[in-house]
């Protein structure tokens, strides 16, 4: 059996069609200031579902959806983080950690690189992770696509995991 897992995840989420004055995006467990928040079942983390469907994609143990059905309103407004610290507590329970996580962001708005490293140490306090192993990057799609054109977030995560 190998000493390795490698698992990746992908989410998206629209933007609400209206700008409102407080509203704000969640990445990462990060609130960062925008004009419309993301639309979502739970507080719509896009950056920290697709990390939970990497690390859940890693050991074969299905997607977010099996885990934390938007049908449940149990998870209606759910906090990411908690959600996250219940899938990584499944993973080290199956005798796995973390061994690094490589986070891509896909938004024309809003600029991400001010709050990059408190997403990082967001993620890594959660998890109970050394924040060197949490890396965050952040890229525009150049108007090109919904993400482009405003509409939305797209991340991509890939994780590794090592056995314990």
């Amino acid at each position: 059996m190998s000493s390795i897992r490698i698992g990746n995840g992908i989410d998206v989420h629209r933007f609400a069609a209206t700008p409102q004055d407080d509203a704000c995006v969640i990445l990462g467990g990060v609130p960062i200031p925008h004009d419309r928040s993301l639309l979502a079942h739970s507080d719509g983390d896009v950056l920290t579902h697709a990390f939970m469907d990497a690390l859940l994609g890693a050991l074969a143990l299905g997607d977010i959806g099996q885990h934390f059905p938007d049908t449940d309103p149990r998870y209606k407004n759910a906090d990411s983080q908690a959600l996250l610290q219940e899938v990584y507590t499944l993973v080290t329970t199956k005798g796995w950690q973390l061994g690094n996580a490589d986070i891509t962001v896909v938004a024309q708005a809003p600029k991400l690189s001010p709050h990059v490293d408190n997403m990082r140490s967001a993620l890594a306090t959660t998890l109970g992770v050394d924040k060197d192993c949490i890396g965050i990057k952040a890229t525009t799609s150049e108007g090109l696509g919904f993400t482009g054109r405003g509409e939305g977030i797209a991340v991509f995560a890939t994780v590794l995991l090592d056995r314990c």
